[in-house]
Parts: C-alpha cells; structure tokens; sequence
C-alpha cells in the first residue's frame, strides 16, 4: 500500500517557463527545435508549458509575478538562464539548456556545418519516453512478489515437518507406516503449492486491481515466473525442514534469514544494490532465487526478447530440483533408536 501511490505522488508537474523568441532564439536549432519538442501540448509526456515573448522585460515581469520558473535568453549564441530562486524545477531547466548547449557546441564544431545543420533538421526529436520506459517503484514490487514466492518455504517447511517423527505426533505414525518417503515429499509439495497459488492469486488481485499495478504487456509472463518462484520457495521451505535437525520456530528463523537476505541483495532495501552485486560479485545473486525472479521480471520490463526471461525460469527450477534432491537424501539418511 505504501507504494500505490508514491510515483504518482513524486511525479514532475509541467514547468512553467519563458523564451524569448528573438531572431537570435529562432535561428538556433538545437534550442528553438528542442524547446518545440519539449514544449509540445500533443506531447503527453510533454515537460515545459512554454510562453515565448518578445522581449526579456515581458519575461521578467512572468517571473517577478511568479508564473514561471524562469526564462531563457540567447544571447550572442551563449543561453543564458534567469531564475529567481533555486529548486527540483529551475535545477532541470538548467540541466535542459546545459545539454541543449552541448549539442549546439558539436553543431557549431563540425566541419562539414551545414550537412549537419539540416541532418538535425531533419531527425532531432527530443522525447521525454522515462514514464512508458521506466518506474522504479516496479522494482520494488518485483521484489515483493520475489519475497512473497520464497515466504512459501514456510508453508513447505510445515507440511514435511508432519511428516517428521521427531517434530510431531503425526510424524511418527507416518514414520511407521509402509509409504515412501519420495511420496511423502512429493504430496507436501503439492499440498503447500496449491495454497502458495491461493496466496499469489490474492496478491496480484490486490496489486491490479486495489493499487492499479500495470505489469505491462506481460502479465501472463510476469504470473508464470511467480508461479515457478513460488516452487522455487517451496522447496527451499523443505530442504531447510529435512536438513536442520532443530525445532520448528528455528527452522523458520532460517528461512526468513535466507528470503529477507535475499530480497536485501536483489534490491528491494536499496534499489542499487542489485547493480552493485552484479558488478562485484555476480555468482551471489546467480543462485539467489529472488533475484532470479526480479532478473526475469526486469527482463520483460526492459527487453524485448524472452531469452533473458527463460535463463531465469530454467535456473529457478534447476534450483527447485537441486532442493527436492537434497531434501531426498536427507530423508533416506535420517534413523532413529525409537519413535
């Protein structure tokens, strides 16, 4: 809930501002076809609401009486930016006009100027394309679905803990009789996957359709790799019950530890940290199973192609098998003097 509405909140408004459109203005490309794009009321991702005047006194007065940010003014080709305080609005202006006066420098520089002159005529368009692209708070619920796929390692460390002579009374009636244990462990999965399947059918109901959560065009996609998250987390849940020799709340506490470090490593307490592993230290979150699950996320997010996507769904279910396998083992090995 914390996150519903937090981009919306911290969205950019349109910033006011003015140009004066004198002969010098209009003759620069990069500034008069930039401030067009920018500026551009058919442009729904516009960033300026852009007043052009004749003069620098008309602007003066738009910013003394406070109905602009500030105004840009060329003069002998160097822009010159007046603002009367400093903020989140006027920093960006300046940031665009720096940028924009780059641009003009290379104009300016190349030889062959006219050739590049009508080239920027030509093909210059200036797109602010961040809000279709980009929205960091989607990486924040990756990875609450990442952690909610690994807390059902919970639901998979009860159920094989009733199997478990020395963690019930069930457990020992189980432990008598003639049923393999390949069996046992395979019904707990099954047992713990359906009502995981329950959970996440829960939360991305909530997500959708109380937040309004647009998981883009992908949303089968984005549920199939939540669905093999969620046996991914599952079978971690029960390598750790058959693997621990311990009590219940300890084996919890280990799995908590395992998801909570995980999801601190994938990026959900620091958007960064998932680059900064990556970087570093890369065979961490390549057996990671959330970032695993916030990787192929990301993957339908910014790629277009599903090659990143399905290196992710594999591996969570290299991961899965490699659990189960363990967690077998485990259980052949285990005796007991009594029951």
């Amino acid at each position: 809930m914390a996150f519903s509405d937090i981009e919306n909140n911290e969205k950019l408004e349109i910033i006011d501002i003015a140009i004066v459109n004198d002969e010098t203005f209009k003759s620069n490309v990069a500034f008069s076809k930039g401030f067009k794009e920018l500026g551009n009321e058919k442009n729904d991702s516009r960033l300026f609401d852009i007043k052009y005047v004749e003069k620098e006194i008309e602007a003066k007065d738009l910013l003394e009486d406070d109905k602009i940010t500030g105004y840009l003014l060329i003069n002998e080709n160097e822009p010159k930016v007046v603002i009367s305080t400093n903020g989140i609005n006027e920093t960006i202006f300046k940031y665009v006009v720096e940028e924009m006066s780059q641009i003009d420098d290379i104009i300016q520089n190349t030889q062959d100027y006219k050739s590049a002159l009508e080239m920027l005529k030509n093909n210059t368009n200036i797109n602010n394309i961040s809000n279709s692209n980009l929205s960091y708070t989607m990486i924040e619920f990756y990875t609450l679905i990442a952690m909610a796929c690994l807390y059902g390692g919970i639901l998979g460390m009860f159920s094989i803990n009733q199997t478990l002579p020395n963690m019930t009374s069930n457990g020992k009636r189980v432990a008598v009789s003639p049923t393999s244990k390949r069996k046992l462990v395979l019904s707990s999965v099954l047992a713990g996957y359906i009502t995981q399947i329950v959970g996440l059918a829960i939360l991305f109901t909530y997500t959708i359709f109380v937040l309004k959560v647009d998981y883009g065009n992908n949303l089968l996609a984005v549920i199939g790799l939540a669905l093999v998250g969620a046996l991914a987390g599952l079978t971690l849940g029960i390598m750790v019950a058959t693997v621990f020799k311990s009590n219940e709340n300890t084996k919890t506490g280990v799995i908590l530890a395992i998801t909570m470090l995980g999801c601190f490593l994938s990026g959900m307490m620091g958007i960064t940290m998932k680059y900064i592993i990556d970087k570093n230290i890369s065979i961490v979150n390549k057996i990671n199973p959330v970032a695993m699950i916030t990787d192929g996320f990301y993957s339908l997010y910014y790629y277009d192609t599903l090659d990143r996507y399905f290196f992710n769904v594999y591996s969570l279910l290299i991961f899965s098998f490699i659990m189960i396998l363990i967690a077998f083992r485990s259980l052949r090995r285990q005796t007991y003097d009594s029951i």
